[in-house]
């Protein structure tokens, strides 16, 4: 009873009594709906809502008896209790008894809402009232004894049954409803697909199916996919969400370009055959590819349209249930055929095509098609996936998604026969043990399934595998320019025919290197050997055997022919004169090229390529054999030939740019220093040289050369970031990008924006005349338009708080222009225009009108201004006078006015001295008008007096003649009026109009605003969203369609359990320095809080629902600054706010544009219809995964989740969740989980389920995460295009009315009839603004978003998928595999193998920059660098896959190197940087140690050394940031001009983005390279919240230890080691220029997380963390422990990646750490106590003294745990004879052995690496240890040396934290100037900052 009441308490913001029917355990679902009913009814009847509770607890009792099922008991228990209290409370109160009352309140319930609400209710109010009907009918009739239901009551409840089925929830379309209609069925577009499915005539029913069984199934057969339904036996929920699928597709895609809609009933058949061939395209493939004969039959004289529709409806159907198997598309094509070749049976033979049987069965149940076909595959998945063992073990050991689906590439599939065969090998399982009862012949069990083509091992090999032919390429290149360089020092020596010959020699090294590529092909596809074809080993084989028969035999006819010598033109001039006497050598490398010739020929011609490889010829298939081995996918991917000329271009220059710049600045410089050190004699060693007789000095010549060589490889990336953006930039440049990128140039060209506008964005009627000269009419049409889509952009951004009352009243366009002259421009066009005219008038002196007419009329925009006051001024002073006589005196001064100007005597008739008075006065005037009203009285007598004054100001003081029109106007009106009584009857009521009130507004900012428009608005998102629209109106994007004709779409957005919308907690709750959430957006965003406060207008006394009403308010501020769901969902609602003005401006006629919104913005008809349209176009879709446990969780997060989301739903009516349900079921008295997709939509009050389709199993069990959760829902997304969207996204109503533009570029043919099949948007990152690491990440971000992927698009072709918000060819994805992958781990970047298959499957991906997309981005250095190390996992994870290997060996050379540098080789090169200053500085340490150095330096014959220091000097200048920087400055320069590009750059360095930069480049290549070695690669969530904590020193420790801090402190002892022992020799400027660069990189690895941390260098917190890192380091580990609480939970987390590798991971790991063995091997020999002696007994003693002080350590480490508690006195007595026994090794080592203080330190620096060693190889041999019972020294010693790293790290810290001014720089440096600011105020007034969280801030 505690625990029920517990779990109702819990629940926040909420009555019981919503609760307890959204909180049924999922064991009694089927009880919550009652429960529904009885909260719904409690309020009208509480007694008949008592006897549904009651019902419910019996019916619960019936389900459970026992309470078994989880949280039964409780709920049961809490259910009683409120029953027994409700059982006192409530009383009948039809009738005197409980049953005669329930059965009076169910018929004054149908009578009440059914009989008279069917014909008046909408279908949602109907299904909802038949719901409550239904439930009571089930209540009464165990309430009501049998028999004793009245007839009237049975009548009804019969009519409600009968009628149940029309009114069910529905999701875009009711299409059983009846009664009032909604606008979307009256569409005779659906109408037209409705009848097209419906028609069932001719379709045959099983034989003997009676009614009975009939009537079993459900309702009869009303349409094609009931019919297939009742044959395969598809879920009913399945079923109703395609057929509303089809109905939409049907209907979008033939009411496209249909001109007249009158008489419209069928459907055109192009359409349905279009659809067959789009959704067919990649079946059709399939047969062609396996040489089987497609299903897709149609017999002479059938009804094809029939047919084709059944087809579809058949794969919908499959596809809408296959769950996990939607992700293996090629297995639903397998489905299909054999499913098809079933409907082909029924329909047109009796007969089965296997059996012979006909059909003549029962009618297969609701589920069968699930349990036969789909579960059993789904079964194999998942148990697949436990040998995975939670992404542990090797990706060879199981078989993925991709490897089960290529099963169905090969015709071995058929073998499965149909129906399947569950003991088919396919389904066998080595992991199954044999049953005893089993017998022989049932196979379940076997060997190991094979991987099917492709085995994901883990090495760095896969690099070399996938792009051979760059590495070949690079290699060849390398020795022919070595060559070159060596023998002659010119280019020109190539020519040099004994130069040429050895240059020749390059194809010896191709031989041997393709040799390489064979050997590898064998050894990483060997586990997938026994799911190879033949045809495919024999070629591996035949590859090896003719690569090592070319290895062999080039060498020796090599050997042979130098005997033969030949020049460059002797050569080319034998083969025509003297063929017979060529050399070997030369013969055998004409046969050798040829293949090579015949490639390039083919590259040449890219369709005879393409024609090739589709082709299915077997002439053709044998020739392809030996080029690549044959695969369904991957086949003709080539581009057209000007597409693969500009990227062929591209290449060619940077290829020659980079091979010149190697042998020029690395190669050549270096030769002529190599040649003299070769030749150079040593014999002074300063160490015990094993090889002191080598020849040529070739340690140092590998030393000098290793560092050279690495940078050749990496430095084509530089030269990759270089001409990507020249190139990015040139074509952003021609594509108008920041061609408006200021308000200066906005106002310039605004006159031409709503042309613009009109042309890109209005559909046209007659697309050739856009271009002609428009008259005026139609200009005003235009800027109609225009004006209402800008104000309602502008309204937008009103309510989204970036801009305030003021601005907004300033930038909106009248939207009724009808009533003045001239063009209305937004005011802050025409600000302080009105000012400057009246000045221009006063100070005029001529008198001729035509001078002071010219100078007004030179500024358009003053002109319009002076006009449009003039005309506004009269209409409002005609309109408020009441009085004839009155507007007969306004009428004579405008006739007045109007006469002098056109006969030229303006100036003579007016005087314009009186003017400034004149505005003074209308300034009052106006401001009278606009103020709020409280006494009548006395407002209307404040009017009349201005009015008075104005009128007597014109008539005496302006103009000349003012008083005759007085006179007149008495004479007319014969009275005793008095002149002062005049202007007194005015009419108030037309202020409070308002069109009237816009009008005084906008006048009133006419006269007054006087300062520069330029500023307006000072928000500088507004100011970038309004000049980015007005922009993208000049760039090339395809013309808008009409609302009906463009491609439908949806949104899907995955959700986990992120923030939805921030709580009061959350935004209150402060940090340790006193900073909230909400205090520190007050503070980023100033003028957007008083936007804020200006908006809801807070007032003094709030009560409750004010208070609540502020509260919720805040909540959604804040949220919306965030990166929340919330956000996401109100952005993407945009494009139904879009879709639905489309409509308006579409279908309304000139005179309601002209209008204004107003003439169509409340009229019923139209938001009907335009509600109905958008239906049609646009679908939202959430995937809130876990939304059903969270609505029955009893956490508090959890339970604010759900209320958040269903509140979503309740706002937005349209939106849709889709979420996995997980239920109880008892089956056979056992209990167990089913799992369900469940689509839901607001209702009422809660939601309403619409579909719900059963699952084979846990679908996100069996992938990564977010695919899955995607996965799931997609069945539920609706149209042609598909936009996905992460939930850190947003959107913008502006963008989102270009988006019918941009999904037309689906429909645009390019390239050979080819469309594209992902569209990519460009994004802006909006999180900025947060801080200097946000600022930084969204540079960074936006030059990827824009200039990069504008590159990769095109010229280069090779722009995948990168995440979200690109817009997929939905109906090309759904038959391809998703819109993701999701195999485990090695998809862990599942968006980008969506744009691999993409692209593998015959697709292209297009950029678009017209559009843009708002996204997240995180914001802290611990959340960035969790990113940045899941993005280097995902491409390590890449590296390995089959898709990169396949698109690496099947793209065209150039597409090739394109492909590599944008994808995984960043990340290689990254690497590769870092390990160059490895290799450089222990190369140094060899040469410095050895003394080969100081020979060399010291050497008089080699002076030319300083040629070998700049070399590699100019190398690691350009490693750093230059990759990073380029792209960005281009693209800020674009797009905010390059002044401001330098600014920032300048900015950004002062900021410390260098070391920023530098860190993560360390990140990079250390989880890159750990990924491809030992795997562990998981997904990090990263957090998106703000980061205004402060990170503790231990998280710091944590995250980065192995990562960069053990990297930085061994490049720390490298570099002081080389500084130390070349001291003597060399110049220290030498030194730091050679160095200057490691240092730096040093510094960024060690302390940028400290200098990054918010109050990182407050003392206070200093000490904090020292005691915190203090108490984790001593705490022990264990089972259990969080690693955050103990450091050897920690350390054992660290080393998991070692558990799991395979034995040559742990080989490498070993041979990797011998580098640290150098140390000590070359300082011992420099000691002093050495003495110069060189032999090896001298290092062999100091391992001696290592091994003594181990031990020691050792005996210290045993006493303390032996003695320490028992022998106290002993343990200290061992304790101090070691102590007396160093101090006397100590003393006789300095007085007798001649040791010094120096030496000391030289032996730390020499031992402190051998130990680490020693640590290293104790992890890596971990078993072996644990075995030998070390592991708990190795474990000791660890911790010691963690101690030492802490101390290192910890002291710069603590030493800066004593000084004040560094932190306070440091809060300078991270955040803005206004929160720096604001954070100093707070900690002053810490204890009395405000309480009201709605007061204004003071801007910074």
């Amino acid at each position: 009873m505690s625990r029920a009441q517990t779990m109702m308490v819990e629940i926040p913001n909420e009555d019981n009594s919503t609760a307890d029917s959204e909180l049924v355990p999922s064991s009694l679902a089927s009880i919550a709906p009652i429960l529904r009913v009885a909260n719904e009814i409690e309020k009208d009847n509480p007694r008949v809502a008592y006897l549904c509770r009651f019902h419910a607890f019996e019916k619960a009792h019936q389900m459970d008896p026992t309470s078994s099922g989880r949280g039964v008991r409780q709920f049961k228990t809490y259910l009683l209790h409120r029953l027994e209290r409700e059982e006192e409370e409530t009383k009948p109160m039809l009738a005197r008894n409980d049953p005669r009352e329930i059965q009076m309140y169910y018929q004054q319930f149908y009578l009440k809402n059914i009989a008279d609400g069917q014909y008046t209710k909408k279908p949602e109010e109907m299904a909802k009232i038949y719901q409550i009907a239904s439930v009571l009918f089930d209540v009464l009739r165990t309430v009501v004894p049998v028999g004793r239901v009245d007839d009237q009551t049975q009548r009804f409840a019969d009519e409600v049954e009968k009628k149940k089925e029309q009114f069910e929830h529905y999701n875009i379309l009711p299409l059983y409803a009846v009664g009032v209609k909604p606008a979307i069925m009256e569409l005779p577009e659906i109408q037209a697909a409705l009848r097209a499915i419906q028609n069932v005539e001719g379709l045959p029913v099983a034989r003997h199916t009676s009614d009975d069984t009939r009537q079993e199934r459900g309702k009869p057969v009303n349409d094609v996919l009931d019919w297939l339904s009742f044959h395969f036996g598809f879920q009913k929920g399945n079923v109703a969400n395609q057929r509303e699928h089809l109905i939409l597709l049907l209907a979008n895609m033939d009411v496209r370009k249909k001109e007249n809609l009158e008489g419209y009933t069928t459907l055109n058949a192009d359409t349905i055959r279009k659809l067959v061939d789009k959704v067919f395209k990649n079946y059709r493939s399939w047969c062609n590819y396996l040489r089987c004969k497609s299903h897709l039959r149609f017999q002479q004289g059938c009804n094809r349209q029939q047919l084709e529709l059944i087809y579809i409806s058949l794969y919908l159907l499959i596809w809408g249930e296959a769950s996990n198997i939607r992700f293996m598309p090629e297995c639903l094509c397998y489905i299909f055929h054999n499913m098809a070749n079933e409907v082909y049976g029924i329909l047109f033979s009796n007969a089965r095509p296997v059996s012979g049987d006909t059909y003549e069965n029962a009618p297969p149940d609701d589920e069968a098609f699930l349990r036969n076909v789909i579960t059993p595959i789904y079964k194999v998945l998942q148990r697949e996936v436990k040998r995975n063992k939670g992404g542990k073990a090797s990706h060879s050991k199981w078989r993925n998604y991709d490897d089960l689906n290529e099963y169905f590439w090969s015709g071995k599939c058929f073998q499965l026969k149909w129906p399947m065969n569950v003991k088919a090998d396919f389904f066998a399982h080595s992991d199954d043990p044999p049953l005893a009862n089993e017998t022989n012949n049932q196979i379940t069990v076997g060997k190991r399934k094979p991987k099917t083509n492709f085995v994901e091992a883990r090495t760095f090999w896969h690099l070399y595998r996938s792009f051979d032919r760059m590495w070949i390429f690079f290699i060849m290149a390398f020795q022919a320019m070595l060559i070159v360089a060596w023998n002659s020092g010119s280019l020109l020596g190539f020519f040099d025919e004994d130069v040429f010959r050895k240059v020749l020699t390059i194809f010896i090294t191709a031989a041997f290197l393709n040799f390489l590529q064979a050997t590898l092909d064998i050894i990483l596809s060997f586990n997938a050997w026994r799911s190879l074809n033949f045809s495919q080993i024999l070629r591996y084989l035949a590859k090896f055997a003719i690569a090592a028969f070319w290895a062999v035999v080039l060498p020796l006819a090599y050997s042979s022919s130098v005997q033969n010598p030949t020049g460059l033109v002797r050569f080319f001039s034998s083969w025509i004169n003297d063929w017979q006497n060529e050399s070997l050598y030369n013969y055998c490398l004409a046969i050798y090229l040829i293949p090579n010739i015949l490639a390039a020929i083919i590259f040449l011609l890219p369709p005879l390529r393409r024609r090739m490889e589709r082709s299915n010829w077997r002439i053709v298939t044998l020739f392809m054999w030996w080029a690549q081995p044959k695969l369904y996918v991957g086949r003709g991917m080539h581009e057209d030939f000007f597409s693969l000329l500009k990227y062929t271009m591209f290449w060619i220059l940077l290829l020659i740019s980079k091979l010149a710049f190697s042998y020029y600045v690395e190669i050549l410089p270096l030769v002529q220093p190599t040649k003299i050190i070769m030749e150079l004699h040593v014999d002074n060693y300063q160490w015990h040289e094993f090889f002191s007789e080598e020849t040529h000095n070739i340690g140092v010549v590998i030393a000098i050369w290793s560092p050279i060589v690495l940078v050749y490889f990496m430095d084509a990336q530089i030269w990759y970031a270089i001409f990507s953006t020249l190139f990015g930039g040139i074509r952003g440049a021609f594509s108008h990008l920041g061609e408006i990128r200021t308000l200066g140039m906005l106002r310039s060209r605004f006159e031409s924006v709503p042309r613009a506008f009109c042309r890109r964005l209005v559909p046209s009627p007659n697309q050739h005349n856009r271009k002609r000269h428009l008259d005026e009419a139609t200009e005003r049409k235009n800027i109609a338009s225009f004006s209402l889509v800008w104000n309602k952009f502008i309204h937008s951004m009103r309510m989204q708080d970036l801009i305030s009352d003021r601005d907004r009243d300033l930038l909106l366009v009248p939207s009724s222009s009808s009533d003045v002259s001239v063009v209305q421009w937004p005011p802050f066009l025409l600000a302080s225009k009105i000012p400057i005219a009246l000045d221009m008038a006063k100070d005029f002196k001529k008198k001729d009108d035509a001078g002071l007419f010219k100078k007004i009329e030179t500024d358009d925009y003053m002109h319009s201004a002076v006009i449009e006051c003039y005309e506004t001024l009269r209409d409002i002073l005609y309109n408020l006078l009441d009085d004839d006589a009155d507007r007969l005196i306004v009428k004579e001064i405008c006739y007045e006015v109007d006469m002098s100007i056109h006969q030229r005597r303006f100036l003579t008739d007016f005087r314009m001295s009186g003017l400034p008075a004149l505005s003074n006065r209308l300034e009052k005037f106006l401001g009278i008008l606009l103020s709020n009203v409280e006494d009548v009285d006395t407002f209307r007598s404040q009017i009349i007096n201005v009015l008075q004054d104005i009128m007597e100001i014109i008539t005496q003081d302006v103009m000349v003649n003012g008083s005759g029109i007085i006179a007149r106007a008495h004479r007319h009106h014969e009275g005793d009026q008095k002149k002062e009584q005049r202007f007194e009857k005015i009419n108030i009521d037309l202020i409070q109009m308002k069109t009237w009130r816009e009008k005084i507004i906008r006048l009133y900012l006419l006269l007054t605003v006087k300062e520069s428009a330029i500023n307006v608005p000072p928000n500088l998102e507004a100011r970038r969203r309004i000049t980015f629209f007005a922009n993208s109106l000049f760039m090339n994007m395809p013309s808008a369609p009409k609302v009906r004709d463009m491609l439908s779409f949806s949104v899907l957005t995955p959700y986990y359990k992120e923030d939805v919308l921030y709580s009061d907690e959350e935004l209150t709750k402060e940090n340790e320095d006193g900073i909230s959430i909400l205090f520190y957006l007050q503070r980023i965003y100033p003028d957007e809080w008083n936007n804020f406060l200006e908006r809801v207008q807070p007032s003094e006394n709030k009560d409750e629902s004010e208070e609540a009403r502020l509260k919720e308010e805040v909540r959604k501020w804040v949220s919306y600054r965030g990166q929340t769901l919330s956000k996401t969902v109100r952005g993407m609602m945009y494009y139904r706010q879009a879709l639905e003005l489309q409509y308006c401006l579409e279908f309304s006629d000139d005179s309601e544009i002209l209008g204004g919104f107003q003439a169509f913005e409340d009229d019923p008809r139209y938001i009907e219809q335009a509600q109905a349209l958008a239906n049609m176009k646009f679908t939202y879709v959430v995937s809130c995964q876990v939304y059903g446990a969270q609505k029955k969780s009893s956490d508090q997060r959890d339970r604010s989740c759900y209320l958040n989301i269903l509140n979503l739903m309740l706002t937005y009516p349209s939106l849709r969740v889709a979420y996995i349900d997980e239920r109880e079921e008892t089956v056979d008295g056992i209990s167990q989980k089913v799992y369900y997709s469940v689509l839901v939509k607001g209702g009422e009050k809660l939601d309403e389920e619409i579909y719900r389709i059963r699952l084979p199993g846990p679908p996100t069990e069996i992938g990564e995460g977010k695919p899955e959760n995607q996965n799931h829902a997609i069945i539920f997304t609706r149209g042609e295009a598909l936009q996905t969207i992460d939930m850190n996204q947003d959107n913008y109503f502006e963008e989102a009315y270009k988006m019918r533009n941009v999904l037309e570029e689906f429909l645009k043919a390019r390239h050979k009839e080819r469309k594209p099949s992902i569209l990519g948007l460009r994004e802006h990152i909006f999180t900025g603004s947060v801080s200097s690491l946000a600022w930084f990440m969204s540079n960074q971000e936006t030059s990827f978003v824009t200039i990069g992927q504008r590159i990769l698009a095109n010229p280069l072709r090779v722009r995948f998928h990168y995440g979200h918000p690109d817009i997929f060819d939905r109906i090309f994805h759904l038959t391809r595999g998703g819109i993701s992958k999701a195999s485990k781990i090695i998809n862990l970047s599942e968006d980008i193998f969506a744009g691999f298959n993409s692209t593998l499957r015959g697709g292209y991906v297009t950029h678009h920059e017209y559009i843009q997309v708002g996204k997240g981005r995180d914001v802290g250095m611990n959340q960035i660098s969790a990113f940045e190390a899941k993005v280097a996992n995902g491409n390590g994870e890449q590296t390995l896959s089959r898709d990169v290997y396949r698109l690496g060996r099947r793209f065209d050379f150039y597409r090739m190197l394109s492909f590599y540098f944008t994808t995984v080789g960043f990340y290689f090169s990254s690497m590769v940087t870092v390990l160059i200053v490895y290799v450089f500085l222990y190369g140094r340490l060899y040469m410095v140690m050895s003394g080969l150095e100081q020979e060399i330096i010291e050497n008089a014959t080699i002076h030319q050394s300083k040629a070998l220091e700049e070399a590699l000097a100019t190398q690691s200048v350009f490693q750093l940031g230059l990759l990073l920087v380029l792209p960005m400055v281009m693209e800020i320069g674009l797009e905010k001009g390059f002044r401001t590009a330098l600014g920032d750059f300048i900015i950004m360095q002062l900021q410390l983005a260098s070391v920023f930069f530098t860190f993560q480049l360390g990140t990079k290549a250390h989880y890159y390279g750990r990924t491809i070695l030992h795997g562990g690669s998981k997904y990090r969530a990263t957090g998106r919240g703000f980061v205004v904590f402060h990170a503790r020193f231990a998280d710091n420790y944590r995250l980065y230890s192995r990562s960069h801090f053990v990297k930085g402190l061994e490049l720390l002892i490298l570099l002081v080691l080389y500084e130390v022992y070349g001291q003597s020799y060399r110049s220290s400027s030498l030194y730091m220029f050679i160095t200057v660069s490691m240092w730096f990189l040093v510094g960024s690895w060690l302390f940028a997380p400290f200098v990054f941390n918010p109050s990182g260098f407050d003392w206070q917190k200093t000490v904090d963390d020292w005691t915190d890192w203090k108490r984790w380091m001593g705490n022990r580990g264990g089972i259990g422990i969080n690693p955050n609480k103990s450091w050897e939970s920690w350390w054992e987390e660290e080393q998991e990646h070692l558990k799991f590798t395979n034995i040559r991971g742990r080989l490498l790991e070993i041979i990797l750490v011998f580098r640290f063995f150098i140390y000590q091997y070359g300082i011992v020999y420099h000691l002093d106590i050495a003495h110069h002696s060189k032999k090896i007994l001298v290092y062999g003693l100091s391992w001696l003294v290592m091994l003594t002080g181990l031990l020691v350590l050792k005996m210290v480490s045993m006493g303390r745990r032996r003695f320490g508690t028992d022998f106290q006195l002993m343990f200290r007595i061992l304790k101090a004879l070691l102590f007396l026994g160093f101090l006397s090794v100590m003393t006789v080592l300095f007085v007798v052995c001649g040791l010094t203080i120096s030496d000391l330190f030289a032996a730390i620096l020499a031992f402190l690496p051998t130990g680490w060693a020693i640590l290293l190889i104790g992890q890596a041999m971990r078993p072996v240890l644990k075995s030998l019972k070390f592991w708990d020294s190795i474990k000791e010693l660890a911790r010691g040396y963690e101690y030492i790293m802490g101390l290192v790290l910890f002291m710069p810290t603590a030493i800066l934290s004593w000084f004040p001014f560094v932190s306070e720089f440091q809060t300078r440096l991270l955040f803005n100037q206004a929160f720096s600011r604001g954070l100093q105020i707070s900690m002053i007034l810490a204890g009395r900052k405000e309480k009201d969280i709605t007061s204004p801030v003071k801007y910074a």
